[in-house]
């Protein structure tokens, strides 16, 4: 019988809020449950938003929550080469093409267009404004040092993978076998000129280098999955299943985030509060608390 092996991923942008502890103890409890095992990944590949103290931090509050982890604990800044390397195959293979187009070139080519198709994250669907350019043109472009992102081009890379599905499981364990719809995404960025990875090619090959056989993370993830499973096909990698479970609300209504600047649970910690209290108030089946009005 395969190994049951998950991971929870934070990226150290921010202090952890309850949306991650409810997260990272779900992770924890589900390969507790099938006598598998839960690894902890930082994820700083933004170099520019990512900190020491925040990693720090992440380390400590699940500590408090009462969360153990495996060592080493992986970082992803400390593997740009593993992902340089998988970059380099999809270059190799014609699958990625280098993109100048800042936010303003797009804008301007869609502005005829109030129709354009969006992602899934909502971002304007990439018009290909350097997709097929000349090879020349190219080389010029490259000579002159412009900032460029590498895309996937995804007509080439879909018709390459051919029909592919993903195992989604359920709240109760259930398992449904769903088609990928890559495309709805269009040419993702997949690297940077001065980043050598995205998220989208960073987690795909760190969950195969360490054998992640199921994924269990928020329901604002389930469109990525998409992505990762093409990506999994186009380098050869195993397919884990996943698990996208339902999100914290704050009281606005709107998804806990760093972004929105939501309360990290480590300011519970510091008033006093015993982590049991705390795990208590989070739903269902972390604790006995609701979603919607997760009030602290």
């Amino acid at each position: 019988m395969q190994t049951f092996i998950t991971r929870f991923a934070p990226s150290p942008t921010g202090w952890l809020h309850l949306g991650h502890a409810y997260s990272a103890l779900l992770t924890a409890q589900t390969a507790a449950a099938q006598n598998g095992q839960c690894l902890l990944r930082i994820e700083d590949i933004d170099q520019g938003r990512s900190r020491p103290h925040f990693v720090e931090g992440i380390l400590e509050d699940l500590a408090w929550l009462g969360l153990t982890w495996p060592n080493p604990v992986w970082r992803q800044s400390e593997r740009f080469a593993f992902y340089e390397a998988a970059l380099d195959d999809l270059r190799a293979r014609g699958l990625v093409y280098p993109c100048w187009a800042t936010r303003g070139e797009i804008d301007r080519a869609i502005s005829d267009f109030p129709r354009w198709p969006r992602d899934p994250d909502g971002a304007p669907v990439y018009p290909g404004l350097y997709r097929d350019i000349p090879e020349a043109r190219r080389k010029e472009l490259m000579w002159e040092g412009r900032p460029y992102a590498w895309r996937l081009d995804m007509a080439r890379a879909t018709a390459e993978a051919g029909t592919l599905t993903f195992t989604e499981h359920d709240k109760d364990g259930n398992a449904q076998t769903l088609p990928v719809d890559a495309a709805r995404f269009g040419d993702v960025v997949l690297a940077r000129k001065d980043t050598p990875t995205s998220y989208h090619l960073s987690v795909v090959v760190d969950d195969a280098a360490q054998n992640i056989t199921h994924i269990i993370r928020g329901r604002d993830l389930r469109p990525a999955a998409h992505v990762h499973r093409l990506l999994q096909a186009l380098l050869g990698l195993p397919a884990p299943a996943y698990t996208h479970h339902d999100l914290l609300r704050n009281p606005r209504g709107g998804k806990l985030s760093k972004q929105a600047k939501d309360m990290g649970f480590r300011a519970f910690r510091q008033a006093g509060w015993e982590a049991s209290d705390l795990i208590a108030r989070l739903p269902p089946p972390v604790g006995t608390g609701t979603f919607e009005t997760p009030d602290f």
